[in-house]
């Protein structure tokens, strides 16, 4: 049966350490690292926003007030802008202060994501919401997060969004074994398999970082003792809700899957984030008449 409750708040962990990006995440955040001219994490707050969330709650470490004043107003900033006449970037400022509502929580101890959603429980309350990574960006043009809440309202219970990647890079990954519904781009996951061998897995679909839960996803992780790197996964909390028998876990009410064939951005290493800034640099109207040609001339350079 569907499970209709509005969804109208964003989970995003941002407490990671970031050291895949030192030193420059010793006293900047990996949230604040831009892309171009604009912090990743200010993207995925831009995505939860126009999908219709109003609060986007931040899982953080003791950085968070560097983050909470990215997204709060500047008067002595915006003053200075205005007096200097500098209206685009004023306005470029205080862009990110009127996206959402920003709450911060903060998490103790890095004990995996698992850990970091339940941080979220008192927050959230009894009703669904949407888990955000922010070292997965999604394509400005893309509706990925409303078809996952059109599928929650159809299908109830948890959405999880899949990809499909080359056979020899499942097991970096979560992989998603399923069974087709009614609906093309939608699946009904029957089990999840964190990182499994290349010969092992189920599919060549993984789990990338956009969700929609279900609030029984809560009490599961709870109940889920510490998987690889003695984490608690949220991978194994939604393997608990999709492999339960419906019958006996009518509050969870399973998991389903969208297919996504849209365009993905991972930040999570340095190669994919330098592949990341040089493509949304390509697509700025503002950047790509000079950046484009200077790039392809010095590519012309290369060995």
């Amino acid at each position: 049966m569907a499970q209709t409750g509005s969804v109208t708040k964003a989970v995003i962990p941002v407490a990671g350490l970031g050291t895949r990006f030192l030193p420059a995440t010793k006293a900047v955040p990996k949230a604040l690292v831009p892309i171009v001219d604009k912090p990743a994490i200010q993207y995925v707050v831009e995505e939860a926003a126009s999908a219709g969330l109003r609060d986007c709650i931040l899982i953080t470490d003791d950085r968070a007030d560097a983050i909470a004043a990215h997204f709060s107003p500047d008067p002595e900033l915006e003053e200075a802008l205005q007096a200097k006449g500098k209206t685009e970037a004023l306005a470029d400022v205080q862009a990110p202060t009127k996206l959402a509502q920003m709450h911060y929580v903060r998490q103790a101890e890095a004990l995996g994501l698992g850990h970091a959603v339940l941080c979220a429980a008192d927050t959230v309350g009894d009703e669904p919401f949407a888990v955000m990574l922010g070292d997965d960006l999604i394509g400005a043009d893309e509706t990925l997060l409303a078809k996952m809440i059109q599928a929650r309202n159809k299908y109830g219970g948890t959405i999880i969004a899949l990809m499909e990647v080359p056979a020899d890079q499942v097991s970096a990954y979560g992989v998603a074994a399923f069974k087709p519904t009614d609906d093309a781009d939608v699946v009904a996951v029957t089990d999840l398999i964190e990182k499994p061998d290349v010969h092992e897995a189920p599919s060549n679909w993984i789990i990338i970082g956009r969700y929609v839960c279900d609030p029984a996803i809560f009490g599961v992780l709870r109940e889920t003792t510490p998987g690889r790197g003695g984490e608690i996964q949220l991978t194994d909390a939604l393997r608990t809700l999709a492999v339960a028998d419906r019958s006996e876990n009518a509050d969870g009410g399973g998991v389903h899957g969208v297919l996504f064939r849209g365009q993905r951005f991972d930040t999570g290493n340095k190669l994919d984030f330098l592949h990341t800034t040089v493509e949304f640099a390509t697509s700025r109207p503002d950047l790509a008449a000079d950046f484009v040609p200077w790039l392809k001339e010095y590519v012309s350079t290369l060995d």
